[in-house]
């Protein structure tokens, strides 16, 4: 039966490290996965608008030797009526894999039911474990691995987080989340990233206070305060996430080798500034580099050709 990637928590913690450890060979040795997925196809649609998730993947195939099919839904039927499931079962007769950037989790949960091969969440609402996987794999290149490290997330407890929560726990992290009150992720990811963690040495804490999250961290993490579909509300965030932004001041009470990440597109002067993202602390390029390369590995792993 075919695997499919919807959420981080799809993969088990020796699951995730192997992917983890396949990543970094893809890597270093480009050249011995080239072709490893030569004469198949995988479809890619964006309901979204995409810069890293597109073209890291569409590179990441094209490099295994694959075809790589981007879509849009306007391109499709979708944009006329026909069902998720009703395309997952058509393109599953074509292709070898399908990746959808979408907003309802439920539908990539329906995809993947009527789907007869491998899906992939290339982010939801809910979760962007793509994204989780590339940020462990440069925070594994930045301290040698990933355990006993503790990454501070600030902002709002959206997709980015909850992904953070389950990787970081499986990733024997500790991981501190602080948001405006009224943010905070949802409770029941929370929850089972505090479960993880009890099995993995790892922790998890919510907290308001970000300067209190921010004392020791290893790892600094920002993302927009208004995601995809929240652009509405942009304004009235603007008020009540500047205590969150990382600027120098943050940075100064982390660890003094501190890595900042920013999973992009950036809103420079508010989540984060210009001096930190430009800084010597920040590993932003290296991690939205990271993309192509887990995304190469979860493709091989998925298709069964690593």
């Amino acid at each position: 039966m075919e695997r499919d990637f919807l959420s981080i928590d799809d993969l088990s913690a020796e699951e995730l490290a192997g992917l983890l450890d396949l990543a970094a060979k893809a890597k270093a040795q480009p050249e011995d996965y080239a072709g490893r997925l030569r004469g198949k196809s995988v479809a890619m649609i964006f309901e979204k608008p995409s810069t890293r998730t597109r073209v890291s993947f569409e590179i990441a195939i094209a490099q295994l030797g694959a075809h790589p099919v981007p879509l849009s839904s306007t391109e499709l039927q979708l944009g006329r009526g026909e069902t998720i499931e009703d395309t997952g079962r058509v393109l599953s007769r074509y292709v070898d894999a399908i990746v959808l950037r979408t907003f309802e989790q439920e539908r990539l949960e329906v995809l993947a039911r009527a789907a007869t091969v491998p899906v992939v969440n290339a982010l939801s609402d809910f979760e962007h474990p793509c994204q989780c996987l590339a940020d462990l794999l440069t925070v594994q290149e930045r301290r040698g691995g990933t355990a006993g490290r503790t990454l501070v997330y600030l902002g709002d407890g959206n997709n980015v987080t909850h992904s953070l929560l389950l990787g970081c726990a499986k990733a024997s992290m500790h991981i501190r989340v602080a948001t405006p009150p009224g943010f905070e992720p949802i409770p029941q990811v929370v929850h089972r990233a505090e479960e993880i963690a009890e099995s993995s040495g790892g922790s998890v804490r919510v907290l308001n206070d970000p300067i209190e999250a921010c004392r020791g961290a290893d790892v600094l993490y920002t993302d927009v305060w208004a995601s995809m579909g929240k652009e509405s509300e942009a304004e009235e965030r603007a008020l009540v996430f500047p205590a969150y932004q990382i600027d120098q001041r943050k940075v100064e009470l982390a660890q003094p080798d501190v890595m900042v990440l920013h999973c992009l597109p950036a809103h420079r002067g508010q989540e984060i500034t210009s001096e930190v993202i430009d800084g010597p602390h920040s590993a932003v390029w290296d991690q939205a580099e990271n993309r192509m390369h887990t995304q190469k590995a979860l493709l091989l792993w998925l298709l069964g050709a690593f």
